[in-house]
């Protein structure tokens, strides 16, 4: 990494320092999605409506949120302000737009009662106060920031601009947004104002790394992205602005502002995320676009958002040759109002015609990596074969006792969450503090235990991670469990959700035929909610009891065949330490609807560590040789039925032809 990167990363690291009170021995929390036994559940639609008629509180439904003259508001400003209390028709959460005040259902409803007592209530907790100490220290790296404009030498300014791709970008542009320029650390200062624009609740330091022709750039936040809920853009919104467009990038925004001169705001997180907090700013318009990038990726987020804000004020441009990167179509030259006019709307009918698919049929056509969904950097033989890990995929994962199933199934994913992939675990089996650490471990590829001393260095970064636990544990109703799930997708935009595992979660109380035909429909609401959500669920199985001796098949796994009938993908980890010695583990694909390519490959399990992502040494088994001298699989090779013969003799045979790290395709 270059320097002003570190440097980039030193004044951000600095600023959360301070604002947590930093000191060696700070606590670790990793944030966990909230237990039904313990706070009350959210309120619905229905149930806030009604206790609306029947508080007298006038109300009329919005996109997304519920209008009410604000409480919080003294009652010679409700003609100025009214309406400005939006409660979330999802979780019943309110912000007063007005005050700044925000809560959950149970705040409102005390609020209100108090109001009628006589109280005043503008004594709730405000949006700006939790967030005092991340504003100071905000403003004390936005002091050492200068505006790019008044650089004392040109060619620094036409460097500088060059180097982020702005150079079309005017000085009043960068001037109107408020962008700044840090020198020390060669990064733009992107500021939070709150909506008012009276105080700065935090900023977005933006560094680049040219690798090669590519650029990569590099975001740091205070406070951290989890907390980070800046719709850039927003203080330059009018009252009577009734159109937005929404992008993913704050460099989009400049763009497509100087080049169209309407509203544009961009989201925090990019295509990772859109926090329902965010929703009551946008209920004022009644057309939104999103533009957020130019790849499939940034499609499925902008559809799923789409979802969010309500399809029927939504138009989404989509991704093609011509409709690049905001930043980058401006460069070009290209007209974006007319890409923005030629936005495709989000809402569909129930029956369409091929005319309406054809484009996304292209799209999908002329970017076949990107279809097939997000790359294991850690298992590089995991890409040969199932390509890609994609959204609204079921896969069920199996074997034997003792195996290491969840060991492997932490590194598998922690793999995806580091590459920007929101992910929610439920683990029913091991309690998310030594889940947690197992996957700390695995993070930081080695042991903290005996160097306390980088414990902070390395949990900051991992806190950092779009990674949440359920608070379950042992057995659980599976409608408790789909509405977490279905919280989780809508708070924080999960697109893979872990199960492990289905016998924990169904508990020992049903018995015989009753328990097979529970596990079928639980796996069965499990698909479809992968489908309906656009999310990828992990579904953890043990296997029947079978001789141990025997490897694993897709109809080892426990109950009836409708898991493997109903799964995308199926991935089983064999344990052949009887035959080949202690520690030897292969992971077999023994289906895959994406493309059909099935097929097994070694791993080697690292104690210090606890991954299995290990390179494999030069003494490794040669999987190649499954295949026979012709270079034809046998036939039981397909469903990792081999033979004890072909078994024992597999692992000792060379081709001088092979690598040991290749995977075998059956």
């Amino acid at each position: 990494m270059w320097l002003p990167v570190r440097s980039l990363h030193y004044w951000c690291l600095r600023g959360r320092r301070v604002l947590s009170g930093h000191h060696p021995c700070r606590h670790y929390k990793k944030e966990t999605l909230p237990s039904p036994d313990g706070p009350v559940p959210p309120a619905s639609v229905t149930e806030i409506r009604q206790y609306l008629r029947a508080q007298d509180i006038p109300f009329h439904d919005g996109y997304s949120c519920i209008h009410v003259p604000s409480v919080f508001v003294e009652e010679q400003q409700q003609v100025r302000h009214s309406y400005t209390l939006f409660i979330d028709k999802t979780t019943g959460r309110f912000v007063c737009t007005a005050s700044l005040v925000e809560g959950n259902w149970q705040d409102f409803q005390a609020s209100v009662e108090l109001r009628h007592k006589g109280v005043a209530v503008g004594s709730l907790e405000a949006i700006d106060q939790p967030r005092d100490h991340t504003g100071e220290d905000a403003r004390h790296i936005w002091d050492r920031a200068m505006p790019l404009w008044e650089l004392l030498d040109e060619q620094e300014i036409q460097e500088a601009k060059a180097k982020f791709g702005i150079s079309s970008v005017s000085n009043v542009t960068l001037k109107r947004f408020g962008v700044r320029y840090l020198r020390t650390a060669q990064a733009l200062v992107f500021p939070w104002f709150s909506p008012r624009g009276t105080s700065l609740k935090g900023l977005k330091l933006l560094g680049v790394e040219h690798q090669g022709e590519k650029t990569h750039y590099v975001e740091n936040t205070l406070p951290r992205p989890s907390a980070y809920h800046n719709l850039f853009g927003l203080p330059l919104i009018g009252r009577r602005d009734t159109e937005v467009v929404l992008t993913g990038r704050e460099l989009d925004t400049l763009a497509l502002h100087q080049a169209t001169g309407l509203p544009i705001l961009a989201l925090p997180r990019g295509i990772s995320c859109l926090p329902p907090g965010l929703l009551p700013y946008l209920e004022q318009f009644k057309r939104i676009t999103l533009w957020l990038g130019e790849d499939l990726r940034s499609w499925e987020a902008a559809k799923l958002f789409a979802r969010k804000l309500n399809p029927k004020r939504c138009s989404l441009v989509q991704p093609s040759d011509q409709q690049l990167q905001p930043l980058e179509a401006f460069n070009r030259g290209l007209n974006l109002t007319k890409i923005l006019r030629s936005a495709l709307p989000a809402g569909h009918k129930a029956i369409i015609s091929f005319r309406q698919l054809r484009e996304e049929v292209l799209g999908e056509l002329a970017n076949v990596e990107q279809v097939a969904g997000v790359k294991w950097a850690r298992f590089p033989d995991l890409n040969k074969l199932l390509k890609g890990h994609r959204k609204g995929e079921l896969t069920v994962f199996t074997g034997p006792t003792g195996s290491g199933k969840t060991t492997f199934i932490s590194e598998y994913a922690l793999d995806l969450c580091m590459q920007g992939v929101n992910t929610l675990w439920g683990s029913f089996e091991i309690n998310n503090v030594r889940l947690a650490k197992v996957m700390l471990t695995q993070f930081a590829m080695g042991r903290l235990e005996e160097q306390l001393d980088k414990f902070d260095e390395w949990a900051d970064r991992f806190e950092d991670l779009p990674l949440y636990f359920m608070t379950f544990h042992g057995h659980q109703n599976i409608k408790t469990v789909m509405d977490t799930m279905k919280h989780a997708v809508y708070m924080y935009d999960i697109t893979h959700i872990i199960i492990d595992n289905l016998q924990f979660m169904m508990g020992q109380e049903q018995l015989t035929v009753d328990r097979l035909a529970v596990q079928d429909y639980i796996v069965g609401t499990f698909r479809k909610f992968a489908t309906e959500n656009s999310c990828h669920v992990t579904l953890v199985i043990h296997p029947r009891k079978e001789d141990e001796e025997r490897e694993l098949q897709t109809a080892s796994i426990f109950g009836s065949a409708k898991a493997s009938q109903e799964a995308d993908n199926v991935l089983i980890l064999q344990d052949r330490k009887l035959v080949t010695g202690p520690g030897k583990r292969y992971l077999q694909i023994s289906k895959n609807r994406f493309d059909g390519d099935v097929g097994i490959f070694p791993l080697e399990f690292s104690k210090t560590s606890l991954t299995f992502s290990s390179p494999i040494k030069a003494k490794a088994v040669k999987l190649k040789k499954m295949k026979d001298d012709n270079d034809v699989p046998p036939k039981k090779a397909a469903t990792g039925g081999a033979s004890k013969k072909q078994r024992s003799q597999s692992p000792n045979r060379t081709t001088p032809e092979s690598s040991p790290n290749e995977p075998v395709k059956t």
